[in-house]
């Protein structure tokens, strides 16, 4: 039987790419998963397609800027299924522009989503976690978090924190909860939709052809959540084997 199974996780973010395709594969895996988004009637119809396959799943309306969604969103999971061993923080944005232009919405946006929602997600559950005295918080980064390209000056700066949480987080566990930071490169998802300059845009969608499926990062973090409680999977970088940077 897979270390998955039965384990109750929280995904962000899981309307659609990496957050549907962890979803997906780790209710196949028999876990109980807890679906937040923005994006309703995406949820609903994930939910019916994981029911109809077998899998355990419901899901809350969430916005992950706003803290108390976000609390409410733990406090569902807990009343449902009696405990949260799981959170993965996927949620985010990536409007990427040169600083010049001075788009300070986008930095805003991308400071609310890409730091303090992961922020909000982990002082929802980390309470319930060390009252459990287990867990395992999964944060998405991304390489922009190990490298800063030009052009990406704000959005690598939230990348580069998610990972300082992630480590924070490992060296406070106290041997209770797991910490995982995950950096995918060139995945095929919505990200680049929020690219709201047109030159940027088009370099991207040209770096972007050598995309690989989101199903690579579930697999990864299907490996993280599986390993024995003793066994903390601390960083993994997943790149297209086609991608330099």
């Amino acid at each position: 039987m897979s270390l998955i199974q039965n384990k109750v996780v929280i995904i962000t973010g899981a309307s659609s790419g990496l957050g549907e395709a962890t979803a997906r594969r780790l209710a196949a895996s028999g876990a109980k998963l807890m679906l937040a988004a923005r994006r309703e009637d995406r949820l609903k119809e994930l939910v019916a397609a994981i029911a109809k396959s077998g899998g355990t799943a419901t899901y809350r309306v969430t916005d992950v800027v706003d803290r108390a969604q976000v609390e409410a969103l733990a406090k569902e999971t807990l009343s449902t299924y009696g405990r949260i061993d799981v959170l993965i923080n996927n949620a985010g944005l990536m409007p990427l522009s040169p600083l010049d232009q001075v788009k300070v919405e986008e930095w805003d946006q991308m400071i609310d989503v890409n730091i303090k929602g992961v922020l909000y997600g982990i002082a929802a559950v980390l309470p319930i976690m060390r009252q459990q005295k287990s867990g395992h918080v999964i944060n998405l980064s991304s390489v922009a978090g190990h490298k800063v390209f030009s052009g990406s000056a704000v959005y690598c700066a939230t990348k580069y924190a998610v990972r300082a949480i992630s480590e924070g987080l490992r060296l406070e566990s106290n041997g209770e909860i797991r910490s995982t930071n995950i950096s995918p490169g060139a995945i095929a998802t919505e990200l680049t939709s929020t690219i709201s300059d047109q030159d940027t845009a088009a370099r991207m969608n040209e770096f972007y052809a050598i995309a690989i499926d989101p199903d690579a990062i579930a697999r990864a973090i299907a490996y993280a959540i599986e390993q024995p409680g003793d066994v903390d999977v601390n960083e993994m970088i997943i790149r297209p084997t086609r991608q330099e940077l």
